[in-house]
């Protein structure tokens, strides 16, 4: 039985006339009486009592019609939602993250993607850099926010913030009363660092930097998050380098200084999945690249 054949029996019923229902159907009425005559064929049944003057719906005709509509209106309704899951509106999408971008760059994506893709929902899955790789590969997160590099060949990604470093200090340091602390100024100081291991960037970014001042930091202690670092200074147990959107984190007992020097500039990718064509992710990235922008241009104009 074909959804066309139900269409134009639902037109009859609700029209009564061949005449009326065939120009709604945009057909001749040859077609109409043909498709109604076949589908009672199929069927068994009288679905319309026919005179020269009316048209009348069976008993037959009538419960058919209930269930005709319900039909049309799943199938209408599948139709849309596969539409809609091709453009990517629907369906479901595992996000790894960062924890530092969760003060930063994600509530802002997280917020407009869910304003315009209401139909997807979103996995949220806290994990380390290294995590996240593993994660894309084994096809448990569909998009990753991280830092670069992403060297696996299965995955594709893409720069899509930088910023610069700032120094984190204990709330009473005397480094504090400066508006732009000298590099050379962190000789000695207590450092609190990202820990040296592959795919964490960190760590070698802010060692270049002090190594280029002309000293080695003292390291007083190591953690893997930046909002571990930041409570370590909190406590007094030294001082960091962290990307400057750090300072969203609002922790107290915490100052933040600009340095006097350019630093490394520390970077934010989402990478993926290279084989994946799921709208969604796509849909994702385009959210992500537009905001990335947005927060570049404000830091700028900062």
């Amino acid at each position: 039985m074909e959804l066309r054949a139900l269409r134009y029996f639902a037109a009859l019923a609700e029209e009564l006339h061949f005449g009326r229902a065939a120009r709604r159907l945009s057909i001749t009425q040859p077609p109409l009486s043909q498709a109604i005559a076949k589908l009672e064929r199929e069927l068994g049944v009288r679905l319309f009592e026919r005179t020269r003057r009316r048209v009348a719906l069976t008993l037959a005709g009538a419960t058919f019609l209930e269930e005709s509509r319900a039909t049309l209106a799943r199938a209408a309704q599948a139709v849309e939602l596969a539409q809609r899951a091709h453009r990517g509106e629907v369906g479901r999408l595992a996000v790894g993250y960062l924890a530092a971008t969760a003060f930063t760059l994600l509530p802002l994506v997280l917020r407009d993607f869910s304003r315009g893709f209401p139909g997807v929902k979103l996995e949220l899955r806290e994990l380390t850099i290294p995590q996240q790789h593993a994660a894309l590969l084994r096809g448990d997160i569909d998009v990753a926010i991280l830092r670069p590099p992403v060297s696996e060949a299965e995955l594709a990604s893409e720069i899509i913030l930088a910023e610069p470093f700032v120094l984190a200090l204990p709330a009473r340091h005397p480094l504090r009363s400066l508006h732009r602390v000298p590099a050379k100024r962190l000789a000695g100081e207590p450092f609190v660092m990202f820990p040296r291991q592959p795919g964490l960037v960190n760590h070698d970014l802010v060692m270049d930097f002090c190594l280029r001042a002309g000293f080695t930091p003292r390291v007083a202690q190591e953690a893997y998050q930046t909002h571990t670092v930041v409570g370590l200074v909190s406590a007094g147990i030294g001082i960091a380098l962290v990307p400057a959107s750090t300072r969203k984190i609002g922790l107290a007992g915490v100052a933040y200084r600009p340095l006097r020097e350019a630093t490394p500039q520390s970077r934010t990718a989402v990478a993926w999945r290279r084989a994946d064509a799921s709208p969604a992710v796509a849909a994702f990235l385009d959210v992500a690249r537009r905001v990335a922008k947005q927060v570049n241009s404000a830091a700028g104009e900062h």
